[in-house]
């Protein structure tokens, strides 16, 4: 009997508006985040196939434009820096699939083939990327930074 009552009073709980009113706002709040988070995995394959492809196509001062702003105040490329950029070719890059790290934060590990012109030496690196997503700007940053073509293994 006691069974009964419990049963009779756990479906007039459920069917009350205030409960269909907390299950409703708990689904819409769930459909957000998920779509949340599908906008902001979307926009980082985006950026990562768009910076990846600024790198394969030797446009490093393009690339500069996503590496974060605060890694530039801390560490700015200087002018010697980027004729560097210019003193290769990237015949490779093989990326593998990105990483979420949590709060923000994605990772992706690249390997990157370059020839220097004036050597016709070839040349590989492997690029450990960590992103960032910046939710007042709404787009990832590269924190780590260009590639660091000086510590090639050849």
């Amino acid at each position: 009997m006691a069974a009964m009552a419990s049963a009779h009073l756990i479906r007039r709980q459920a069917s009350s508006p205030q409960a269909l009113r907390i299950v409703l706002l708990t689904l819409l709040l769930a459909l957000l985040a998920s779509c949340a988070q599908t906008t902001r995995n979307n926009a980082l394959d985006d950026t990562l196939r768009s910076y990846g492809s600024y790198v394969r196509w030797g446009e490093f001062e393009l690339a500069l434009g996503f590496v974060d702003p605060k890694r530039l105040e801390v560490a700015p490329l200087s002018a010697v820096d980027m004729d560097r950029y210019k003193q290769i070719k990237v015949a490779g890059y093989r990326e593998s699939a990105w990483v979420s790290e949590g709060d923000g934060l994605a990772s992706q590990i690249v390997e990157i083939e370059f020839i220097n012109v004036h050597t016709q030496a070839i040349s590989s690196i492997i690029d450990r990327q960590m992103w960032r997503y910046d939710t007042e700007a709404k787009r990832w940053w590269l924190v780590t930074g260009l590639p660091d073509i000086t510590a090639a293994r050849r």
